[in-house]
């Protein structure tokens, strides 16, 4: 068997070129010298004898060879990264760390339950929680940033458990002028108002989801400060069951009589990023939020 012509470390280098956009992009972050940077991809064309990068303009991009083979490259880069990060977690027994990522939707009762679980379980690991909107969750699990993600959509490469299906119900304030109608409503009623949305959290390849038809919309940040717009009147919007039950009890919301599309089911799911590689601390949080979404699924939260 011969030995390979190339390394991993000359593909992680071809990597951050393409996804800093730059040879100097990709120094900064690596810490390392353009020039270094420069001979690396060099060095890799030249074993591989075959272009890998173009310049067009003052960019450099993939050719079609190169597009194929960082394709091919990167799950090999990120098999590395999760075997060495498991040999630093074999050598402390449960991580130091570990990070999660929750997408909004998830019932934060439950969350605060699960972190509170976790805090017994493995009181030395340190836990980093984060949340995230559509794409944020996704970018998460494809850049190895994260140990748990619970995200509306798993990306090819990656298996995820079904935790539980989230009811969300468009909602009005009860003096909003559609509910003022008193009739079945359809999309050509609600273009004609506000409707508020809560904005991606991701960067690279942030997307829009759900009804987005109204000739306005007000961005937020939070499922409870898209809430708060539809507690003060300002704005319609579909928001989770689980939320929005209390305000509706309150009657600082109200249920939209749409005839078709009143509710959506999103649909959650929980990855363990590292797969077979997981510590015990990772293993621990899976197994925790499988406990809890059973008693969520497609049900509003039960009393504190």
């Amino acid at each position: 068997m011969s030995l390979p012509r190339t390394t991993l470390e000359q593909w992680a280098v071809l990597a951050a070129v393409i996804d800093r956009g730059g040879f100097a992009q990709a120094a900064q972050v690596l810490h390392r010298s353009q020039s270094a940077i420069s001979y690396a991809v060099a060095r890799l064309q030249e074993s591989l004898g075959v272009a890998l990068l173009v310049i067009q303009g003052r960019k450099a991009v993939l050719t079609t060879h190169g597009e194929t083979l960082l394709r091919r490259a990167r799950p090999l880069l990120r098999e590395l990264a999760t075997l060495e990060g498991l040999a630093d977690s074999l050598q402390r027994g449960w991580e130091s760390q570990l990070n999660l990522v929750v997408d909004l939707a998830f019932p934060r009762e439950r969350l605060l339950q699960i972190v509170a679980e976790l805090g017994l379980a493995c009181p030395h690991t340190q836990l980093q929680l984060a949340d995230a909107v559509l794409s944020g969750a996704e970018e998460a699990i494809t850049g190895q940033s994260a140990d748990i993600v619970v995200t509306t959509r798993v990306p090819p490469g990656y298996l995820g458990d079904l935790l539980l299906d989230v009811p969300f119900i468009a909602v009005a304030h009860p003096a909003h002028p559609l509910l003022q109608l008193q009739r079945p409503l359809g999309a050509s009623d609600l273009a004609h108002f506000t409707q508020v949305v809560v904005r991606d959290s991701g960067v690279q390849h942030p997307r829009d989801e759900g009804w987005l038809g109204a000739e306005r919309r007000f961005t937020v940040s939070s499922m409870e400060a898209s809430l708060a717009m539809v507690s003060a009147g300002l704005a319609f919007a579909w928001l989770p069951e689980h939320l929005v039950t209390p305000a509706i009890a309150a009657d600082t919301a109200r249920a939209l009589p749409l005839d078709t599309g009143a509710i959506r089911q999103v649909s959650l799911y929980l990855v363990l990023v590292r797969g077979a590689l997981a510590g015990p601390a990772a293993r621990e949080a899976a197994q925790s939020f499988a406990r809890h979404a059973p008693r969520t699924r497609g049900m509003p939260p039960e009393p504190a």
